[in-house]
């Protein structure tokens, strides 16, 4: 599972999302931006930031 929580890119943001695929954590981490943060365009560099901050969600034991 992929992890990208927010506050690794916007400080204070406690927001986090999970899915299967980098794809679909983009996607969502973007709509996230839009209507949370007020983001009107997302330029590439924002959605290589994003990806730069998915990680593979450990299993905690």
């Amino acid at each position: 599972m992929r992890l990208f929580e927010c506050g690794t890119l916007v400080p204070g943001c406690d927001w986090h999302t999970r899915a299967d695929s980098d794809a679909e954590v983009v996607r969502r981490a973007v709509e996230h931006m839009r209507s949370a943060h007020g983001e009107t365009l997302i330029h590439e560099n924002m959605v290589d930031n994003i990806k730069a901050r998915i990680v593979e969600e450990t299993k905690a034991a």
